[in-house]
């Protein structure tokens, strides 16, 4: 961050109001165009990604391809971004970046759509324009990048959400990665401590969206960037904004239900950032984490423990919605100033939800049924492994909840250590 994000002089509205904003008419994009969506994170990006890849063929027979071999070419954009895997998986190559590449080549001149909210993590321009140039040149792999971009083949999108909502989805999101530090000591690193990049420099690399925007507008041009602001209170509106600027029949894009995806409820994050302490205090290794953490109990509890209305949610302070809205504002009107196409309300951007504050919120209490599962799907991945008998699996899944949460925790520490 290069300035303090809580001095401002934007005003923000105080509340929101019940009123859908009006929409801007997206324009369709010329055939053979090769969008891609740069997230940032916590936009609506899985939802979009996991609707384009369900509807693929179906899309393919008015003449949009999603050339991605999964839902989301994670790997590819992090390879090519420099970055590194989530914590304790392996480090993405250059191989699957490439691997995307030939798959964009061969849609030939038909429309294509590629998804990843890890492009927002690009850390330089020079970056950016291996992004853009690999992706629009055509189907000759001789072309070098010192003949010009094919600049007009790419038109980049980016999904735009109020900070005040971003926050704890993103908090919790560092939290299933390691993160310890809790959510208000957290706020207090991002908004109130400068350099603001302690303990995650991501976030401002990517939620900072003025610069965001800027920075792909400096290669491809604002005439090739589209901003959509998302309206969380239009359910469907950014897949029937994708309908229309590939030109899809209205309701093709259609919502499919994720539940490895949802975020983590208060109790639940809490549970999972003790957890992290105890991990690093014990010095395991990263990919007993990656492998037993987040792929197993994470993993497990999500699938198995859908959130009660009642549960606890992480609250945001007012101090840090404030400022979140004061930041808000300042973007959007240097994003309105920069000439890119702007779809949806900016307003929203700088909106001061209406919220209880965190000091009424009740300590948000783990149900053990909930423990359990994360226990239980820690200890499914490591019986998996050869070293433990399949036997242990049946044990363990038979035991009443209540013993698992007392008797098993001890035990899924000497595992993750062993292993």
């Amino acid at each position: 961050m290069e300035t303090d994000c809580t001095h401002h002089d934007s005003a923000a509205p105080e509340a929101e109001t019940g009123e859908t904003a009006p929409k801007s008419a997206p324009a369709l994009l010329s055939p053979g165009t090769r969008l891609l969506h740069i997230g940032p994170h916590k936009t609506g990006t899985t939802s979009i990604q996991s609707a384009l890849f369900a509807a693929k063929d179906a899309m393919a027979g008015h003449g949009v391809d999603f050339p991605a071999h999964s839902r989301h070419p994670m790997e590819a954009a992090l390879a090519v971004c420099a970055r590194p895997g989530m914590m304790g998986d392996a480090k993405p190559t250059d191989r699957h970046w490439q691997r995307l590449v030939d798959a964009v080549h061969a849609t030939g001149r038909r429309t294509s759509v590629v998804s990843s909210e890890f492009f927002a993590d690009a850390p330089d321009d020079e970056a950016i324009a291996r992004i853009v140039d690999d992706l629009g040149r055509g189907q000759g792999r001789e072309q070098s990048r010192d003949q010009g971009r094919d600049q007009g083949r790419v038109h980049v999108l980016v999904t735009l959400r109020p900070l005040a909502k971003i926050m704890p989805s993103q908090w919790q999101q560092y939290v299933q990665n390691g993160l310890r530090m809790g959510y208000e000591d957290w706020l207090e690193h991002m908004l109130r401590k400068a350099p603001y990049e302690k303990p995650n420099p991501s976030f401002w690399r990517r939620h900072r969206h003025d610069r965001l925007v800027e920075r792909w507008v400096r290669v491809v041009g604002a005439e090739n960037v589209t901003v959509v602001v998302v309206d969380d209170r239009d359910r469907d509106g950014l897949m029937r904004t994708f309908e229309s600027l590939l030109g899809l029949p209205d309701g093709l894009l259609v919502p499919v239900p994720d539940t490895a995806n949802r975020s983590l409820t208060l109790a639940e994050t809490e549970m999972l950032r003790k957890l992290n302490m105890e991990f690093r205090g014990n010095g395991l290794p990263d990919e007993v984490y990656s492998r037993m953490v987040r792929g197993g109990a994470v993993m497990h509890m999500k699938n198995a423990c859908r959130p009660a209305p009642d549960d606890a949610r992480i609250t945001t302070p007012r101090w840090a919605l404030e400022a979140a809205a004061d930041i808000g504002a300042e973007m959007a009107g240097r994003i309105a100033a920069m000439g890119v196409r702007v779809l949806g309300d900016p307003a929203l951007l700088s909106v001061v939800p209406s919220v209880a504050s965190a000091e009424e919120t009740a300590s948000p209490q783990i149900d053990p049924e909930v423990a359990a599962h994360a226990l239980y799907g820690a200890l499914a991945v490591a019986a998996a492994t050869p070293a433990y008998p399949p036997a242990s699996v049946r044990s363990v899944h038979q035991t009443p909840s209540k013993e698992l949460v007392r008797v098993l925790g001890h035990r899924v520490l000497k595992r993750l250590k062993r292993a």
